[in-house]
């Protein structure tokens, strides 16, 4: 189960009113985001693929793709605006402060050089240890993410290795400075199920030991429900709800959370029937009017079809929806398929 930090935990990362263009500013892929995580808290994003949870996150650690940028809006990890910084600002601050892991970790390692040595040489540039210091720091970097037998996995190269111990070796890595937040973009899609589950084992023990804020992204609810404190749901490039892990899985108050846990059916294995979500999400550029969600939601009624932008509003302590009929599906509870438009 997610690991809650204290309420009175330090905010590590605030973002507000993140706006996000891509096509050289022509399009809009994320609209109004606004979300925190405090130290020691792990916030997940789970959406369908273009979404917008990716884009979030790359912006936060500074890599958006070509054609892609910040419009409007702020981030802020402590005291550092992250919008404002320049390539100097991002070198210091990634491997110190701000740490990543991605899919698909053998595309990150240098396949003609140990895996020791590209774990070894940040820590000499940007600690200043000496040679044997910065050996003697990585092989215990590696014991301490679950490698057996360090010392000798420090000598091997990534071809050598399986694909969850390459994962291990980027956490590693993505570590060794101390960073106050870790972003995990995909961090376990790539792995079996038991890797998966030691992975995720070790980016909680990492909360635990370090204090370590983690931003989850994932398309599977199983792994942020297992991880994440809380929640964003993220749809057509916005926010839709976010709150509470438990709260949001057991009483989504948004239509689409709704239709994402029957696609899932977490923990009803014995399920024959395949769930869909009927439609598709708009493209990107694509601005509807009202809820973005409404072409595709079995609950849709006129006045979600309004000329205006749908806010996110409270939705209980701690929680937020941008769904304008939340509380009338909230009284009808397990009984929405009664709910008319």
């Amino acid at each position: 189960m997610p690991l809650s930090p204290p309420e009175q935990a330090p905010e590590v990362l605030a973002v507000e009113g993140l706006r996000i263009t891509v096509n050289g500013g022509r399009t809009e892929a994320v609209r109004d985001v606004s979300f925190t995580v405090r130290a020691g808290e792990s916030v997940g994003l789970v959406g369908e693929s273009g979404s917008g949870k990716t884009l979030t996150c790359r912006s936060v650690l500074g890599v958006l793709p070509p054609g892609c940028a910040v419009a409007e809006g702020t981030a802020r990890l402590g005291d550092t605006e992250l919008t404002a910084l320049d390539r100097r600002g991002w070198e210091r601050l990634r491997g110190q402060r701000l740490g990543a892991v991605f899919q698909d970790p053998a595309s990150y390692l240098n396949p003609s050089l140990t895996v020791g040595r590209q774990l070894a040489e940040p820590l000499r540039v940007r600690q200043g240890l000496s040679r044997s210091e910065a050996r003697e720091r990585a092989v215990q970097l590696l014991g301490a993410v679950g490698l057996h037998q360090p010392e000798e996995v420090f000598h091997r190269y990534p071809f050598e290795l399986s694909g969850g111990m390459l994962q291990r070796v980027l956490i590693a890595t993505a570590v060794a400075g101390d960073p106050e937040l870790l972003v995990a973009d995909e961090a376990t899609t790539a792995l079996d199920t038991v890797v998966q589950a030691e992975v995720l084992d070790l980016l909680a023990q990492l909360r635990a030991e370090r204090g370590l804020a983690l931003l989850l992204v994932s398309h599977d609810l199983a792994v942020v429900a297992e991880v994440c404190d809380r929640i964003l749901v993220f749809y057509a490039g916005e926010v839709v709800e976010d709150g509470p892990t438990e709260q949001v899985l057991a009483a989504p108050a948004h239509p689409y959370t709704e239709a994402l846990l029957r696609v899932a059916s977490i923990g009803d294995w014995g399920r024959r029937e395949l769930a869909v979500i009927p439609g598709r999400p708009p493209e990107a550029g694509e601005a509807p009017t009202g809820c973005r969600f409404a072409d595709r939601c079995e609950y849709a009624a006129p006045q979600c079809r309004s000329d205006q932008p749908v806010p996110l509003r409270p939705a209980g302590e701690g929680r937020r929806t941008r769904c304008v009929r939340a509380d009338d599906l909230a009284l009808a509870g397990t009984g929405r398929e009664e709910v008319t438009a």
